[in-house]
């Protein structure tokens, strides 16, 4: 254990009175690196079960603690699962939002360390919300639509690479392979639908999405996978997770264009076809989208309102557990 970093802690303290203590954890493959706030101790521990002990051993020693790390994919799966054991509150937080605090802080150094303070002086200036730990079926779930997303691309890329080729060897090769991720596709579309037909609640909340017209089973999977949160959370706070909330651009008397960025682009991109679906067979949804275009909104525009208007609502219809019906005239 160091103090390495306790000058640039103490700066933070000056300014922030707090009764916590917040522990950022760098997360990586082989090694976890932990800062305290607001003393700046460190310590590195290796990313299995014995470092794991050595890391919540040296939390443990204080009363109050909130820990901070980033979402790093299957790396941080087993920290999570030992802090919540242990009792440990925690925030998962998105890699871009860490970055962006350490540009706005001014630390443009990245080493391991360096982002344990800095995901240190995050949680205690920001004060980000505690996550749930995800179970074991919605781990599951989330790996099988990465999974699904991989086999996705490969088969673009490959589609996109056969109107090329010239000998005839490689287009067997490539129709070989494109037969094979379809059947990869298959056995995982299957898998996804076994995994959530034997848990009574995420089977619920596949029904109570499939009933919106547009979505279909694909896709009421992917943001079953991508966005557990959906039905916890305030309209607002879907969209901009979605990255469908609009982004007001003003300044003095300029007004610029609004625009939509960030959030979660695998929840976005589930949610195109299921727009262009509703575009034309949700009564209730192609009023609005032909209300705007009539006011002159660009089409694209038009249909990205419906796909916030599509996750804001099988988040309402989820918080409030009932099926989608047409509304009455």
């Amino acid at each position: 254990m160091t103090s390495i970093g306790q000058w640039e802690m103490a700066q933070t303290c000056a300014k922030l009175e707090s009764n916590a203590i917040v522990v950022g954890i760098d997360v990586s493959k082989d090694h976890l690196d932990a800062a305290q706030y607001p003393s700046g101790d460190l310590i590195q521990t290796s990313n299995d079960t014995k470092g794991l002990r050595t890391l919540l051993r040296w939390i443990g020693r204080q009363r109050a603690v909130h820990v901070v790390f980033e979402a790093t994919g299957p790396f941080h799966r087993q920290l999570e699962s030992h802090l919540a054991k242990a009792g440990i509150p925690f925030s998962r937080i998105n890699p871009r939002h860490a970055r962006k605090f350490a540009e706005a802080t001014g630390k443009l150094a990245k080493t391991d360390r360096v982002d344990a303070v800095m995901l240190a002086k995050m949680g205690a200036l920001l004060e980000p919300r505690t996550s749930e730990i995800c179970n074991e079926q919605q781990s599951a779930l989330q790996e099988l639509a990465a999974a699904r997303r991989n086999l996705i691309r490969d088969r673009t890329a490959l589609l996109n690479r056969q109107q090329n080729l010239q000998l005839s060897l490689l287009k067997r090769l490539t129709r070989y392979r494109l037969r094979q991720i379809e059947a990869q596709i298959a056995a995982i579309d299957q898998a996804i639908s076994e995994l959530i037909s034997t848990d009574g609640s995420l089977s619920r909340k596949r029904a109570i999405l499939v009933s919106i017209p547009g979505i279909g089973e694909t896709t009421a999977a992917m943001l079953i996978a991508d966005i557990p949160e959906l039905g916890t959370l305030e309209n607002g706070q879907v969209a901009a997770l979605a990255g469908l909330a609009p982004v007001t651009r003003q300044s003095g008397k300029w007004q610029g264009k609004s625009f939509i960025r960030g959030g979660r682009i695998h929840v976005r991109n589930a949610l195109y076809m299921p727009a262009l679906v509703a575009m034309r067979h949700n009564p209730d949804l192609q009023s609005i989208y032909l209300r705007l275009t009539d006011k002159g909104k660009h089409a694209k525009v038009a249909l990205t309102a419906l796909m916030r208007r599509l996750v804001i609502l099988a988040n309402v219809l989820l918080r409030n557990d009932r099926l989608w019906e047409p509304r009455r005239t």
